[in-house]
């Protein structure tokens, strides 16, 4: 079973991290320098340093080999990789008065099963063990692929047996034939076979339009900080003077003004405080999840433990994580429908359509597009590392298709090479928003029966199209299925990422968000049993959907009419569950859940969730592609590690809505109008994010003869 998980593992490495200069990107829109490792190649120079270290510098040869090749460690706990010394690589430089040896640092990809032509030597008693072992090994992979996905389908060398991955440090001439040939061993004699991974070079980072179109965003907005908090500081500190006099144009980009606006908090009347809490809560478990997850793609000395862990019920609050998603549509739907309840009218809500759409992608564009460009220049600068092909990726996928987020478009169009992978879940957000009118519309009408018909007519719709959806297709019940590997990428593509099959959270939270409307002003009354009795039955639910993510990702599962029942039902179950709660806790049938939740401690998360959820995920691969050797896997370290994560999360959000967010929004409001014309209190906190289904609802338009604003 070990090397079972072992061989799984190395799969799920190798098709999912190796593989990331395949994807075609025009060298001047890439993040390395492609053209540059070809220019230096040069066959003859190659030779020449091989035989002036050879001949005239053994102690540059050592410190080659030092920085180079080695058998991993830990083979037997999934320890397939080995990535040398990077940074002693690239900085070898040694000057000769014909020519100047400089280290290239370069990986390959080793197949275990090989068919080796061994010498006889009378010190390998393993030789005919060893192959035994290695053959046993490729045949347990290939029990993992015994079902294609599509017929006919033809695998490479290294996708039917496991691999090394192994670093080697060679001169910048020399391809890693050459240099193993004439270094290390003869692999043409030997009949030692592998693949080129990838290289790198010291300045293969090149300067492209992305980087000065940030540094010169970024150096304005730096510049209008500056200017901004002097004069503030100077209008309120220094002379004292009213604040409310100032001109709120010129502070716009005041860090004391900006800061003390997101710091300090107002009571606001009938607000629904325990979704500060909620909101909270659930992108902490966003975080956590993407710190276990992401180790799967960082150096680990013991994949095979953390797979142990992945495939163990202890870690059900992980394998479970992707289920918070569903948190944040429901809160979409929710907000959605009770901020704009008693407020409008269909018809009222149909003259402002343009207006309702507007608010809500101009409240979001600043901190997706500012980070945006950030990914595509800013971080791949900040470091540098030997499994730094995440970042790379990422970086030219938003270098390529940055325009497909900016639309909320990319879980449509090349899902595959996502700019922000992660923000799939905004482009939902905003699909679902764009189609909410057409529910919209009856609910918020005078006649209570058409508003329930309409809303439990569109929850029944989505279920039924999606069953049917999930009956035809046959999709597995998770985004990584130990024992339907090849399924991945069709239920990530055509489930995991569709709007269909993702939106019924969203009516769930809409129909919760009207309920709460008739209770605005008035309690839902019902006995304290009735209460416990249905916290009891949403508690099974909830832990039930919780659950089911551990038998699904044993090795041996296998039951596609039970993994449809899920597809179907999980979400919507989990997300009347989070309904139940919110609503429980507003009406006050919380106790102490409502008193955890409503502490003032979860506001400033609350306000910065929407910008931890767009800054976290590309820290995570930043911070795991700088490790330099593997790293051993323990549930105590990953909390730890967790714990940075989130904190450096925190403080990006939090300069990334001082610096752009809030300048931002000033400026949209009096772009568009001011302000609101009435003085009616919200129903929830303004707040500067737009998080907990990009709180569409956290800011509603007021469109009165041309002017938008909030209320």
């Amino acid at each position: 079973m070990s090397r079972l998980l072992i061989v799984l593992l190395n799969i799920f490495i190798y098709k999912h991290v190796s593989g990331y200069l395949d994807t075609y990107v025009p060298n001047h829109r890439h993040a390395l320098d492609m053209q540059l490792y070809e220019d230096v190649l040069d066959p003859e120079l190659c030779e020449k340093q091989l035989q002036y270290m050879r001949e005239n510098n053994t102690l540059l040869l050592l410190e080659f080999l030092d920085a180079g090749i080695r058998i991993p460690r830990g083979i037997f706990k999934g320890g397939f990789v080995d990535m040398g010394n990077y940074f002693q690589c690239l900085e070898i430089s040694n000057e000769t008065p014909d020519f100047v040896v400089e280290g290239k640092y370069c990986t390959i990809n080793m197949p275990l099963e090989q068919d080796l032509e061994l010498p006889d030597i009378p010190g390998l008693p393993l030789r005919t063990e060893l192959g035994i072992r290695l053959k046993d090994l490729a045949k347990e992979r290939e029990v993992l692929y015994k079902r294609e996905r599509k017929e006919g389908k033809q695998r490479d060398l290294l996708s039917s047996s496991p691999v090394f991955s192994l670093a080697l440090c060679l001169p910048t001439p020399c391809t890693t034939r050459e240099f193993l040939d004439g270094f290390v061993i003869n692999t043409t004699e030997l009949g030692l076979t592998y693949e080129d991974n990838y290289c790198r070079m010291t300045n293969d980072k090149p300067y492209v339009a992305a980087d000065y179109v940030a540094l010169g965003v970024f150096g304005t907005i730096i510049l209008l900080t500056i200017l901004s908090t002097s004069y503030d500081v100077r209008h309120t500190v220094i002379q004292k003077r009213d604040p409310e006099k100032s001109n709120k144009l010129l502070k716009s980009f005041s860090i004391y003004t900006n800061t003390k606006r997101l710091v300090v908090y107002k009571p606001v009347n009938g607000a629904i405080e325990c979704l500060d809490g909620v909101r909270a809560l659930a992108m902490a478990w966003v975080i956590v999840g993407h710190t276990f997850v992401t180790q799967m793609n960082e150096l680990n000395a013991n994949p095979s433990d953390l797979l142990d862990y992945i495939l163990s019920l202890p870690s059900v609050w992980i394998t479970a994580g992707p289920i918070t998603v569903d948190t944040f549509f429901m809160l979409s739907g929710f907000l959605i429908v009770y901020t704009c309840a008693g407020k409008f009218t269909g018809m009222k809500l149909l003259r402002n359509l343009h207006f309702f759409y507007l608010n809500r992608l101009l409240r979001m564009f600043p901190t997706l597009a500012a980070f945006i460009l950030i990914q595509a220049s800013l971080l791949n600068r900040v470091a540098d590392g030997p499994n730094w092909r995440m970042v790379l990726e990422n970086t030219n996928a938003c270098r390529m298709n940055w325009w497909t987020t900016l639309l909320h478009v990319q879980n449509l169009v090349n899902p595959l090479q996502m700019c922000l992978p992660h923000t799939w879940y905004l482009a939902i957000d905003v699909q679902l928003h764009i189609l909410s009118p057409l529910v919209l519309f009856w609910v918020l009408g005078r006649r209570k029966r058409i508003a329930w018909s309409a809303l439990v007519m569109a929850l029944a719709t989505a279920l039924i199209a999606s069953s049917i959806y999930n009956t035809i297709n046959k999709f597995s019940s998770g985004p990584v299925i130990p024992s339907r590997p090849d399924d991945q990428e069709d239920y990530m593509i055509y489930f995991y990422l569709h709007t269909l099959t993702r939106c019924s959270p969203f009516f769930v939270g809409m129909i919760y968000g009207y309920l709460m409307h008739l209770y605005r002003d008035r309690k839902f009354i019902m006995s304290m049993f009735h209460a416990v009795l249905i916290w009891i039955c949403m508690g099974v639910l909830a832990a039930s959907v919780l659950y089911v993510s551990n038998p699904i990702m044993q090795l041996d599962w296998d039951n596609q009419p039970v993994d449809t029942l899920i597809n179907c039902l999980k979400r919507p179950i989990w997300a009347m569950a989070v309904g139940w709660l919110v609503f429980a806790c507003a009406q006050g049938y919380g106790g102490p859940i409502n008193w955890m939740l409503s502490l003032r401690m979860w506001k400033l998360l609350s306000r910065l969730s929407y910008a931890m959820y767009i800054v976290h995920y590309p820290l995570l691969f930043v911070v795991n592609s700088m490790t330099l050797v593997p790293v051993y896997f323990t549930v105590q370290k990953s909390i730890f590690k967790f714990l940075a994560d989130f904190t450096q999360s925190f403080l990006v959000a939090f300069l990334l809505t001082v610096l752009v967010d809030s300048p931002c929004s000033v400026l949209i409001k009096h772009v568009m109008g001011g302000g609101p014309r009435t003085a009616k209190k919200p129903a929830v906190e303004d707040l500067p994010s737009k998080f907990g289904a990009q709180e569409v609802p956290v800011t509603v338009f007021v469109a009165e003869q041309g002017k938008i604003g909030k209320s």
